[in-house]
């Protein structure tokens, strides 16, 4: 049975799965919080990172679950969503 780790992972065996095969946590969470059904779908709608407020690249830093996101400034957390 997988561990529970929080509500940030909707899907922890995907997410165990994942950091067993040595990827960071940050891109295991970013794929197991994708829907398996959209994965791959190409939507090229989102704005570019620079014309997002910081709490809106925050708010998208906790989707994708990247740590210490509170303490970065604008171009850290741009820095950091493009590494994934």
């Amino acid at each position: 049975m997988a561990k529970d780790h929080g509500p940030t992972i909707k899907d922890d065996a995907r997410y165990e799965a994942l950091k067993e095969q040595c990827m960071s946590k940050q891109k295991a969470a970013r794929i197991a919080n994708t829907d398996p059904h959209e994965a791959g779908v190409r939507g090229g709608k989102a704005e570019d990172y620079e014309d997002r407020t910081k709490p809106e690249l925050e708010q998208r830093a906790r989707e994708v679950g990247i740590e210490g996101r509170s303490k970065m400034n604008k171009g850290e957390l741009i820095e950091a969503l493009r590494k994934g």
